[in-house]
């Protein structure tokens, strides 16, 4: 297959680009506006590949989309490209309406007039699969999984435009017949990923004997799913997947954010001890989010019966492996940790907007 993948840059996209290019066999054209958390050295490993194309481009203009859409006349969509960190979508919302929810828009639509244009097996074997989050789902209490058919309950303003842009992808293929598929994923990690998030920022600020903020009580529970496990689950709704069909994608591993500092801070001691004590120590309680979900939890069972994904990794393995990248590729964090120093974001101390 042609594959068009937006934001192939970021944190996941650019693990599904290796993953398609090195891997499947598929061509690849990578879509991204390369914002501050796009980084063309996460898929230097693929970008001479002669089944590789980068355009850089914005997906809420119409006019670029359209255009890539007719030079390179893709055999399916995968939309990643997103505004994706909670704390700035609280200081500022304006970025995630934009790109979330009209960028979702023009692409359906863009995808729309193209499919419109195929016909035979082209037409038949074409699809969209739109990626989405379990942010949408709102807050579980204590017991229960997020299914497919768990109503939507978005509370921040990163949540209610991916559950918009959700509602919207559905609806171009009720409306329209466009063959969208929509996965929502738990929380990714491992390499690549920008230091703003909890894992790599723990990683970092505790090879720096930095303070390791957890917020609030740090009984906020999430469940994590090595990236290179949500790429491979992607590949597998893009080639079997039904469409108009949900597919929720977890790795089966809940832990409270507290949980997760903690094994970190032990896997940094067994890793790259420090002569000034556990990496423990340095673990400091902080004012809670605004509107924080107490728990998330994925039941992946559709896509493990029905599609046969099996997620690989588990936290322990996948975090063991996850902090041996960064020991390994200071390269990579370096220059981004110099643009972004680990402060927090996401205060209500700036008007969203």
């Amino acid at each position: 297959m042609k594959v068009l993948v937006t934001g192939g840059a970021g944190f996941i996209g650019s693990a599904v680009c290796r993953l398609l290019i090195g891997e499947t066999g598929d061509q690849v054209v990578n879509v991204d506006k390369l914002t501050y958390a796009g980084d063309l050295r996460s898929i230097a490993d693929v970008s001479s590949s002669p089944d590789y194309v980068f355009v850089q481009a914005d997906v809420a203009d119409r006019a670029a989309i359209q255009a890539i859409f007719a030079a390179h006349r893709p055999d399916a969509v995968v939309h990643l490209a997103a505004e994706s960190h909670v704390d700035r979508s609280i200081s500022g919302a304006g970025p995630f309406v934009e790109t979330n929810i009209v960028g979702t828009y023009v692409m359906l639509d863009c995808a729309l007039d193209y499919w419109r244009t195929l016909a035979g097996e082209a037409k038949a074997a074409f699809r969209f699969v739109h990626v989405s989050t379990d942010e949408v789902y709102g807050s579980l209490g204590a017991d229960g999984l997020f299914a497919e058919t768990t109503p939507y309950a978005p509370t921040s303003p990163y949540s209610a435009s991916k559950a918009a842009g959700d509602h919207l992808a559905l609806a171009w293929f009720h409306t329209y017949g466009l063959p969208v598929l929509v996965s929502n994923c738990s929380n990714n990690y491992g390499p690549y990923h920008f230091p703003e998030k909890l894992i790599p920022l723990v990683i970092l600020n505790g090879l720096d004997r930095r303070p390791l903020p957890v917020y609030g009580d740090g009984a906020n529970i999430r469940d994590w799913l090595f990236v290179e496990d949500h790429a491979r689950a992607l590949r597998r709704i893009l080639e079997a997947g039904r469409p108009g069909e949900k597919y929720n994608v977890g790795g089966r591993n809940e832990r409270s954010n507290l949980q997760v500092v903690q094994t970190i801070c032990d896997l940094l001691d067994e890793m790259a001890p420090s002569a000034e004590g556990s990496h423990r120590e340095l673990i400091t309680f902080v004012a809670d989010r605004p509107g924080h979900d107490r728990r998330y939890a994925i039941d992946a069972a559709k896509l493990e019966t029905e599609l046969g994904w099996r997620a690989r990794e588990t936290f322990e393995t996948g975090l063991r492996k996850t902090i041996a990248w960064y020991l390994a590729r200071a390269d990579w964090w370096t220059p981004l940790r110099k643009a972004y120093d680990g402060r927090r974001l996401g205060l209500l101390t700036s008007k969203a907007g």
